[in-house]
């Protein structure tokens, strides 16, 4: 693959990569940053991609490596994990954001592609370099709790 390709297949894909870096990291500036990096560090490791075909996966790895960077420096200077900000509409209510945020982060990482960022189970597996059927059962038990913390709230 060559760069101009390289260009025009993150184009098609930037608003993608944005939402998870978003519902991972929960700030605008911090979910554009980690973009900016994960594209930058796939542009310098372009010759390692094997299959063309997987780009999309391959690169949404670079991602979350990438977010996975970002929290454990956040975590070194702060407390504070995920700042309040506004952001994509859907993941906009409070009470499912805050469900979201206290779910394991491996569960929340299969939520986060699958459901706010558009992943199929086996788009979610190859990112996440997981087989598809540990992608279904955390994303069945990252449903249950999110249906429990839900239904609690809805209740008090």
């Amino acid at each position: 693959m060559d760069q101009e390709t390289f260009a025009v297949r993150v184009e098609a894909i930037k608003a993608r990569l944005y939402r998870t870096a978003y519902l991972y990291l929960g700030s605008e500036s911090a979910a554009l940053d980690a973009v900016d990096e994960a594209v930058y560090q796939a542009l310098r490791a372009l010759k390692k991609l094997r299959e063309p075909e997987f780009f999309e996966t391959w690169i949404t790895r670079i991602l979350i490596n990438e977010c996975h960077r970002e929290l454990r420096r956040r975590k070194r200077f702060s407390d504070e994990v995920l700042p309040e900000t506004a952001g994509p509409c859907e993941y906009d209510t409070l009470p499912l954001k805050e469900a979201v945020r206290c779910l394991p982060e491996a569960l929340r990482l299969v939520v986060v592609l699958r459901f706010f960022t558009g992943y199929t189970q086996a788009e979610t597996a190859a990112a996440l370099n997981i087989p598809q059927g540990t992608v279904a059962t955390r994303q069945r038990r990252a449903l249950e709790l999110l249906r429990l913390e839900l239904g609690e709230e809805e209740h008090t």
